[in-house]
């Protein structure tokens, strides 16, 4: 290097040591090189020109990353939190763009991956890390490589393949709120052409919100699940990856309010047995409180060594039941304030041929075809409290997605140093929505005017006995309003990307990109009048980056720097609407535009070998632009005086226009890792980091109460281990500070992440591991 790279390097590093340093594996000189496929091919992570923040399984480890909820707070302007009522729901907000809705005509815009394999629904996309090989998180759209709903970025999860000699790992741990947990992994080669592996996990947590009414420990979780694996070599070129995993898991996040070192909640909605039977039809009206996934999950990965790259034939088969009955407003009442019982089946089946290769020494390239078949059966009721127990709606809906995709991506270097990027991706995708009435002679609204009569389509009285299981076909004969709801929708979008990379040195280059992405339209399915259930349309994003990749100081200090533009079009807004009979009703529609920028930057440093330092730092900030009619009307009715119309949407209470949810000014990242020696077979290694928050809003409306005015909270362990017997025990801390956090709100409801929790894991591996 010159001598003004040295001198620049070590501005850097002092720089770093002043914000504090992902972590490298403990004893090792160097800052590791992590491995990605961000761009669906094996490259070092600082060759890729896309904004990638990638952590390797022992970074996880000593992060404590323990579900893909916690990666939140290690990649710069990312939000990550659960999902109002659903622990195992993960709503991601990545460069102000997110989806709130967990219903299954919704899709998010930050797409969830497991080793290849697009998870569809956001309802239980909070996955337990287990056997998990790294974490990739791709910032910004994704739309040539991966497709539609990662217009926000992408989360991917790749899990750990069979491993070539006999060994493994256990471990087992207790802490908090009488929580409990085991994990373990064993690779078995059957020979050495078949390689196969088994893991599990298993947690169970009492919870941490205390239940005055009904005497209940609430939020905990009971977590359990298996994984298989095999990696068959058939011959020279072609192997088999194949993987079959089922999960289970009970976990709610129900909203509380914080007394004292308590969290209390005041739901009288009971775990075991509800009053909801005779109220709802079929099997919800026998669940109590909570929420219970089921998912099962076959993948298949065939590669196969050709003349002209390796083709994979990449098979995704998901099966997912979800059952929960939630009060979701606080209520002392047997059957909550605010209940919906919801009885869920999910089905995917993804199947994608990809090729990847050279031709000649300057050019690579990855292209494919993609087909996405989902089907999804949600049977959900809503009950609220006038004093007695009303039942809003009790219905069936059913909703089909069909997408097929082609892809083409080549990275050619156009002259020394000099890279082009070019890719395209052609997506044709269908989709279909369908109402059940499940209950249409005792509730007449709302699937038929107050005063209905129920008839076929030639005019004739539906005898009584006939009125059970009306579908919107028939209904459309009822109440000819519901002929306007537009049931399917057909998108046929190009997501191009170009990028151009410049290497000034091996250790320092720059890039610049313009990518295009969308993700799906869909239906406000929750609605009960036609007023409400109505579509709405793709949101497109055009996203424009520069970015610089840099090593200094002999591979001890790494500094990327990202800058972007995003311009969001036909943005997906929930706002407010004045219905046919002068009600005020909140929907999703593409209400606006929405324009973000920001910086990111990340530092890792090591400026001796036992110590690492890191720096995650995100800068942004985001406004709604081209606002719609709709918008405007209502927000001239505001500040006309109809205070209906205010703080509703994004009106504010002032008949101002809200800032964009989940948008702060700044995140921040910033930790270390200290490894002592204690002779020749210990060492003991301390290691914290914090995360801050910028002020920000967790509520369209930027109503006061769900204004976060920004906070900082931290993690912290010590493991002492034996390197040679290859064990650890490890005591660590989560939100040490106790911080209460609030991160969304619904029905006037706050819903706060955990408070301050305490854990001592146990290691030990053997054999091979």
């Amino acid at each position: 290097m010159t001598t003004r790279h040295n001198m620049y390097g070590w501005s850097l590093l002092a720089l770093s040591l002043a914000l504090g340093g992902p972590l490298p594996v403990s004893g090792q000189s160097l800052i590791d090189e992590i491995i990605v496929t961000s761009q669906r091919r094996e490259e070092q992570l600082q060759d890729v020109p896309i904004a990638v923040t990638a952590y390797s399984a022992d970074q996880l480890e000593v992060l404590q990353v323990h579900e893909t909820l916690d990666i939140g707070r290690l990649v710069p302007n990312l939000i990550a939190h659960n999902n109002t009522g659903l622990g195992t729901a993960n709503a991601y907000s990545l460069r102000g763009l997110n989806n709130t809705e967990s219903i299954a005509t919704f899709d998010p815009p930050v797409g969830s991956y497991v080793d290849d394999i697009y998870v569809s629904r956001q309802n239980a996309n909070n996955f337990t890390l287990f056997d998990v090989d790294r974490i990739e998180v791709l910032r910004g759209p994704q739309g040539t490589l991966f497709g539609r709903n990662t217009t926000g970025g992408a989360v991917r999860v790749i899990l750990k393949k069979p491993a070539e000699e006999l060994g493994g790992y256990i471990e087992g741990g207790v802490g908090g709120y009488d929580h409990y947990n085991a994990r373990g992994s064993v690779d078995i080669p059957i020979s050495d052409t078949f390689l196969t592996k088994l893991s599990g996990y298993w947690i169970d947590e009492d919870g941490y919100v205390d239940n005055p009414t009904t005497g209940d420990t609430l939020n905990g979780e009971e977590n359990f699940g298996i994984r298989g694996a095999a990696l068959w070599r058939i011959a020279d070129g072609l192997a088999w990856d194949v993987a079959i995993d089922y999960t289970d898991t009970d976990e709610v996040n129900l909203t509380n309010n914080r007394s004292g070192s308590s969290r209390i909640s005041l739901t009288g909605l009971t775990q075991d047995g509800t009053p909801l039977a005779g109220l709802l039809t079929g099997e919800k009206q026998n669940y109590g409180l909570g929420n219970e996934v089921e998912a099962f999950s076959v993948t298949s990965n065939l590669e196969w060594d050709m003349a002209l790259g390796t083709v994979s034939f990449i098979t995704g088969w998901r099966d997912m039941t979800q059952k929960f009955a939630l009060d979701f407003l606080n209520s002392p009442v047997s059957y909550g304030g605010f209940t919906i019982a919801n009885d869920g089946e999910h089905e995917q089946f993804t199947q994608e041929i990809k090729l990847a290769g050279d031709v000649g020494d300057r050019v690579q390239y990855v292209a494919g075809i993609y087909y996405l078949d989902e089907d999804n059966s949600t049977d959900f009721g809503d009950i609220f409290d006038l004093g007695f127990p009303l039942v809003l709606a009790d219905r069936v809906l059913d909703n089909t997605s069909e997408a097929w995709a082609v892809y083409l991506q080549s990275d050619i270097e156009v002259a020394d140093r000099w890279t082009v990027t070019l890719g395209v991706r052609y997506t044709d995708e269908d989709k279909d929505v369908s109402f059940t009435d499940n209950q249409p002679k005792a509730f007449c609204t709302p699937f038929a005017p107050p005063a209905c009569s129920y008839q076929d389509v030639n005019g004739d009285n539906i005898a009584d006995d006939d009125l059970s299981n009306v579908n919107l076909d028939n209904l459309n004969a009822i109440n000819p309003s519901f002929a306007n709801i537009q049931r399917t929708q057909n998108e046929q979008l190009w997501t191009p990307r170009i990028a151009v990379q410049y290497a000034a040195t091996d250790e320092l280059n720059f890039y610049g990109s313009a990518t295009r992405g969308f993700k799906s339209g869909g239906w406000n399915a929750r609605g009960t009048t036609p007023d409400q259930l109505q579509p709405f349309g793709p949101e497109i994003v055009w996203s424009y980056e520069a970015g610089m990749r840099s090593e200094w100081l002999d591979n001890r200090l790494r500094v990327n720097l990202t800058a972007f533009y995003a311009d969001v079009s036909d943005f997906q807004l929930p706002t407010a609407f004045e219905t046919t009979s002068g009600a005020i009703q909140f929907i999703t529609k593409n209400f606006a535009d929405l324009e973000n920028k920001g910086l990111e930057l990340e530092v890792i440093a090591k400026p001796i070998d036992s110590l690492t330092l890191l720096a995650n730092i995100g800068l942004q900030d985001g406004e709604y632009t081209n606002l719609g009619q709709e918008i405007l009307d209502q927000q001239a009715l505001c500040l006309g005086g109809a205070t209906a119309s205010c703080n509703q949407g994004i009106v504010t209470a002032d008949g101002s226009i809200a800032e964009p949810t989940r948008t702060p000014d700044y995140t921040a990242t910033i930790g270390f890792i200290y490894d002592i020696k204690i002779g020749s077979s210990f060492e003991i290694s301390p290691s914290a980091y914090l995360y801050s928050l910028g002020d920000h809003s967790v509520f369209s409306t930027g109503a006061p109460q769900f204004q976060v005015d920004g906070y900082t909270t931290y993690n912290a362990s010590v493991a002492l281990r034996n390197v040679e017997q290859d064990w650890s025990l490890t005591l660590g801390c989560r939100n040490c500070n106790d911080r209460t956090m609030l991160v969304s709100g619904l029905a006037n409801q706050p819903y706060y992440q955990d408070p301050r929790t305490w854990s001592v894991l146990f290691h030990k591996g053997f054999g091979g591991s």
